[in-house]
């Protein structure tokens, strides 16, 4: 019975070990698998992925380039789009809206055949955008006019405003009735109801300096925010609680969440994706950086695949102005996009 007992224990123990997976996958475990070159020149900002019909509505110059996730077909174009920024999908109304902000409107438009419908007048600096389920509105993110703008997607037209104090970055919802937002200036956070349109709460990120993107835990409450100061603040979104900072790259714009595998990812300008491991809801490590490509800094996720997309071109210096210093601007014709999976 001793020796059987040693046994059993024994391939207990060796199973597990097999069975068990590394203790954090890391960074390694991901690459650029794919570069879709896209058509036309100009500046980029958001990207975005319709799991409703497997697309990627991809901001690009003065228009949104609309590409298959798979197979990287582009499928259509939604132009006159002057300073486009972020995209936001309907699908059980077939619309979507994309935000302009270049001459402070929303332009909607037709899922099927991206045909524009109409544009809505909003304040100045639409940004983020972004649709919520629950309250089946629309929400714009204000950078100057400091403010949240909810939509009636169905009747096309604003139901109401939340004044925030400050510049609006990127915003979440937790399924529960409350959303969150970045002040980018005032490097809060913005706890407010979507139903209501009204502030509950306001917290400092702690360590944190420029916030931008964001993303959610729901099932832990705990709120990841990319932070140009080169850190990842982790935030109890029941209190607005600072758990941690992490280290992150360079010009961070984007932060993604994948709850399978409990990792989070940021997109820095530098070329680089970091990546940190989730042990527990209150444990954190940095598990590296993916190498993509300088400026590749705006990214979305594909939730069921875990694929990560993102927007990137050749950079090159632009003339200065009198008294400026030199901008870089994308190189024409080198516009793509980058698919990163898991290996």
């Amino acid at each position: 019975m001793r020796t059987t007992a040693h046994i059993i224990i024994a391939s207990c123990l060796i199973a597990a070990c097999c069975a068990a997976p590394a203790a954090a996958e890391d960074a390694g475990s991901y690459k650029v698998t794919k570069r879709i070159p896209v058509p036309g020149d100009g500046g980029f900002d958001y990207i975005v992925f319709d799991g409703s019909g497997n697309r990627l509505y991809v901001s690009h110059g003065g228009e949104v380039n609309v590409l298959d996730a798979d197979s990287g077909k582009l499928l259509g174009t939604i132009p006159n789009t002057p300073g486009v920024h972020g995209i936001a999908v309907v699908p059980k109304l077939h619309r979507g809206f994309i935000t302009d902000g270049g001459n402070a409107t929303i332009t909607v438009f037709n899922t099927d055949n991206f045909q524009t419908i109409k544009t809505i007048p909003v304040d100045k600096d639409p940004d983020w955008i972004f649709y919520d389920p629950q309250t089946t509105r629309v929400f714009v993110c204000h950078g100057d006019a400091e403010e949240i703008t909810a939509i009636d997607p169905d009747k096309e037209e604003p139901v109401g405003k939340i004044a925030l104090g400050g510049g609006a970055e990127a915003a979440v919802l937790d399924g529960k009735g409350n959303g969150f937002v970045n002040l980018e200036d005032a490097a809060q956070v913005v706890e407010f109801d979507p139903k209501a349109l009204s502030v509950k709460q306001k917290w400092p990120i702690t360590g944190c300096k420029t916030p931008t993107g964001l993303a959610i835990d729901r099932s832990n409450q705990r709120l990841f925010i990319g932070c140009r100061s080169k850190v990842l603040a982790v935030m109890d979104s029941s209190n607005g609680k600072v758990l941690t900072t992490l280290p992150i790259g360079e010009r961070v714009d984007a932060v993604a969440y994948d709850p399978q595998n409990k990792m989070i990812f940021a997109s820095n300008w530098d070329g680089t994706i970091s990546v940190i491991h989730q042990k527990s809801a209150n444990e954190y490590e940095s598990a590296g950086s993916i190498a993509t490509e300088q400026s590749a800094k705006t990214m979305t996720i594909d939730p069921k695949t875990q694929r990560l997309f993102l927007s990137a071109a050749e950079m090159e210096s632009a003339p200065a102005a009198a008294g400026q210093r030199a901008r870089m601007r994308p190189k024409p014709g080198t516009f793509n996009v980058l698919v990163v999976e898991r290996q």
